[in-house]
C-alpha cells in the first residue's frame, strides 16, 4: 500500500512531464521510422494519403455484426500514409511507406509516459550505481521491445503490410523468417510493458523503503 502511495505522489508531481514526454516520444518515433526508410531505400517520399479515421471507425461500429470484432478492426485503421510510389509499373506501386496508426500512437504515448516515470524515480533512487545502471538497462530493454513491435512500416517485398517485422527484413533478416516472427509481436509488447511495470514498482519500493529508514533515523535522533 505504501508503494502505491509513493507511485501516486510521483504521478501527481510529474504527470505533466509524463504527458509531454509521451507525446514527444510518439512523434519522434514516427520521424525515426521515416528517416530509417529514406536511408534504407535511398528515396524521399513522393506521396501522402490522409484517411478519414473517425468516419471509418463509425462505419466499422455500425457495420460489424459482432461487437468483439469492432475493437481489433479499429485498432488497425490508418490515419496517414507517407511513402514512395514507383511509377515504372503502370499506374504505380507503393514500394515502401510509413503508416501512422492512432492505436500505435497511443501505445507509444503510454510507453513514453512510463519511461518518463521510470526516469523520475531513477533520479531519486538511493541504491548503488550498479543497481541504478541495471534499472536503466531494464527500462531501455522494455522500451525497445514495445517500440520495436509497434513500428508501422511497409515494404512491397513484405506483402506491403505495415508491421514491425518489416524493420527486421530491412536490416537483412530473411523475409520469410521475419514474417514468421510477426505473431510474436503482442508477446514482446506485453513483455516490454511488464519489464517497465516491474522496474517502476521496484523503484517505488526502493524509494518507500528509503523514506521509512529516514523517518526512523529522524525519530531516533
Amino acid at each position: 500500500m505504501a508503494v502505491l502511495t509513493t507511485l501516486w505522489q510521483d504521478f501527481q508531481a510529474s504527470w505533466r512531464r509524463m504527458v509531454f514526454f509521451g507525446l514527444v516520444f510518439a512523434l519522434l518515433f514516427q520521424i525515426f521510422m521515416m528517416i530509417a526508410l529514406i536511408v534504407r531505400f535511398q528515396n524521399f517520399p513522393n506521396y501522402v494519403t490522409f484517411y478519414d479515421w473517425f468516419g471509418s471507425a463509425i462505419h466499422i461500429v455500425k457495420s460489424t455484426p459482432s461487437l468483439r470484432d469492432v475493437g481489433p478492426i479499429i485498432w488497425e485503421e490508418w490515419l496517414i500514409e507517407i511513402g514512395y510510389m514507383n511509377y515504372d509499373y503502370g499506374s504505380g506501386i507503393s514500394e515502401w511507406s510509413l503508416n501512422v496508426v492512432p492505436s500505435r500512437l497511443f501505445v507509444l504515448f503510454i510507453l513514453g509516459a512510463c519511461v518518463s516515470l521510470c526516469l523520475t524515480l531513477l533520479k531519486r533512487d538511493v541504491c548503488g550505481a550498479g543497481a541504478s545502471n541495471t534499472m536503466r538497462a531494464t527500462t531501455g530493454l522494455g522500451a525497445l521491445m514495445v517500440a520495436m513491435t509497434n513500428a508501422t512500416m511497409s515494404w512491397v517485398v513484405c506483402c506491403a503490410t505495415p508491421s514491425w517485422v518489416v524493420g527486421l527484413a530491412m536490416l537483412g533478416l530473411g523475409v520469410s523468417t521475419s514474417l514468421a516472427l510477426e505473431t510474436m509481436g503482442p508477446l514482446l509488447t506485453y513483455g516490454g510493458f511488464g519489464l517497465l511495470a516491474v522496474t517502476i514498482l521496484f523503484l517505488a519500493w526502493q524509494k518507500t523503503r528509503a523514506q521509512a529508514l529516514s523517518n526512523m533515523r529522524f525519530a531516533n535522533a
